[in-house]
């Protein structure tokens, strides 16, 4: 009689088993509604357990069939894409950034061999802090200034004045040489590749120079901070202490070296 008693556990246990994982040992706790059905064939006779089919399709459902990487729906990939630029479009962004508003201009010929911008855009702000003037400039320009403007002029300024609001914009596009020198080779400004910046105005109505800025104790600190961050968005990173010819402003291009960038 024992031994009768015995063999039910033993085919118990003979099920735990195969019902288990087979990389591991360590049973695995059940999932919520993943119940198993055990069936006693005529004799005796304790057939494999069965997976109850809601519980099986639940569990597929949740740690499913495997997708393919390979898309299969390219059409409407390239439906919902072009809705996209059209919602930016219509919203005002350029190049392809929320952040960059303006307008398109398209190709701009320079009066001079040499002056021109191909695919013009004109910015009007960069993560939302206006320009005091809409600038002419090209993409590559616009995304640099986008950057500086995001990662080193906002958190320089906003300690002061309720933070940056505008940028005083000195000169952008402009079909000229460098320093307006005759004979000289062309500005990367005739190229639309270039900002020069004067100043800051602040929430509260306030305006930071660079002239009288740049050595004040109060905004120093805060501009050297910008000039710096400038190099590496910029190629080119001009300020008060370069030359003479950049006492009042920051000059950036996005000129590229294989030095690197230029900075003084």
């Amino acid at each position: 009689m024992r031994g009768w008693a015995v063999l039910p556990l033993i085919m118990l246990g003979q099920i735990a088993l195969a019902a288990g994982p087979d990389s591991s040992e360590r049973p695995v706790a059940r999932q919520q509604g993943d119940s198993l059905r055990v069936s006693v064939a005529p004799g005796g006779a304790i057939a494999p357990p069965k997976r109850d089919p809601a519980a099986r399709a639940a569990a597929e459902g949740g740690q499913g069939m495997k997708a393919s990487l390979r898309p299969t729906l390219r059409s409407a990939k390239v439906e919902q894409a072009a809705r996209a630029r059209q919602r930016m479009l219509a919203k005002g962004a350029v190049c392809g950034d929320l952040a960059i508003q303006g307008s398109r201009l398209g190709r701009v010929p320079g009066r001079i061999s040499g002056c021109g911008v191909e695919n013009a855009v004109k910015i009007r702000s960069v993560s939302g802090i206006r320009l005091s003037t809409a600038a002419v400039m090209d993409c590559t320009t616009a995304k640099a200034l986008n950057t500086w403007v995001r990662q080193s002029a906002v958190p320089a300024l906003a300690a002061q004045g309720g933070g940056l609001k505008e940028l005083k914009v000195a000169a952008h596009y402009a079909c000229r040489t460098r320093n307006n020198r005759k004979g000289g080779k062309i500005s990367e400004h005739g190229k639309g590749r270039a900002i020069d910046i004067s100043g800051f105005k602040l929430a509260d109505g306030s305006t930071i120079s660079l002239l009288r800025g740049w050595r004040a104790r109060r905004s120093s600190a805060a501009l050297r901070r910008m000039h710096r961050g400038a190099c590496g968005p910029f190629g080119t990173v001009l300020g008060p202490e370069a030359d003479r010819f950049h006492q009042d402003h920051f000059h950036f291009d996005t000129a590229r070296y294989r030095s690197g960038s230029y900075c003084r």
